[in-house]
């Protein structure tokens, strides 16, 4: 089978994550350190300062996407303890928003198109950066939170302690990017923004049903840029800014969408580009 794919243009979508609560996005670990946690957080290896890696952002929001609709089934890989959903079938795959914006099993043959989201990895923004590097924290720009298993016979506890990203750090600017291959994608973006919204009234990284991970996107903006301005800095881009919350953002969905098919499928424009 001969497959062609053209990129018209690319969707960015940029802005901060406030954690509201406490964010703990771990990192796995085959000991304890004396001293140390046993649910240490993701950091960098180089700087030991913590962020939020793109595919836990990314994998959140196609988990918070595949559960919001209903009838989706949770069939991959097979025989999987945890499974995530991929489409069967070609005629599946061409109407699902999940598969089509997160991406899908690269051995399914029937795939016409690359995964059209990617999803950077996120640092902590500067001013969050130097609080946490002055604060008295009990690690380096984190809290340790202890919990505790009661045992319910015999009031037997149990601590744990479970590191975290203190409640108020911002990270950011981050950064997503919707590839559009066909014009059909643009209304990919109703899918983003709705697994974003559904997000802030979820919770990012572990223990969220204990307290951790309730995060808030602030101060965004989108960019709409087509092939033609790679190849020429000089082309105006549309841009959507100063979008404080993300209820202004879906405010101004409807209008982001229809402009995303003005600036990468009006006639003019497939001409120009």
């Amino acid at each position: 089978m001969n497959k062609q794919v053209t990129l018209f243009g690319r969707i960015i979508v940029t802005g901060y994550l406030r954690a509201v609560t406490g964010l703990h996005i771990g990192k796995g670990k085959e000991g304890i350190a004396i001293g140390g946690v046993d649910n240490p957080v993701m950091r960098d290896p180089l700087s030991n300062e913590p962020y939020i890696p793109g595919s836990s952002l990314k994998g959140k929001l196609r988990s918070l996407s595949e559960k919001s609709i209903p009838g989706l089934r949770f069939n991959y890989p097979p025989r999987a303890r945890a499974q995530i959903h991929a489409c069967e079938n070609e005629e599946a795959y061409l109407k699902c928003p999940v598969c089509n914006l997160f991406g899908a099993p690269g051995e399914r043959q029937f795939l016409t198109f690359p995964t059209r989201l990617i999803v950077r990895d996120t640092r902590l923004e500067q001013s969050s950066l130097q609080r946490l590097r002055e604060a008295d924290t009990d690690l380096p720009f984190t809290e340790v939170k202890y919990e505790a298993t009661i045992d319910r016979i015999t009031s037997v506890a149990n601590p744990r302690p479970l590191e975290r990203v203190p409640a108020d750090s911002v990270f950011g600017p981050f950064e997503m990017i919707v590839n559009i291959y066909k014009q059909e994608d643009v209304a990919l973006l109703r899918n983003l923004f709705a697994a974003m919204r559904l997000l802030e009234d979820d919770y990012l990284g572990g223990s969220g049903s204990r307290g951790s991970g309730q995060v808030r996107f602030e101060d965004l903006g989108v960019q709409l840029k087509p092939v033609a301005a790679y190849e020429d800095p000089e082309l105006p881009v549309t841009s959507f800014l100063e979008l404080p919350r993300l209820s202004d953002l879906q405010n101004k969905q409807e209008q982001i969408i229809e402009s995303a098919g003005e600036v990468f499928f009006s006639p003019r424009n497939l001409q120009e580009g």
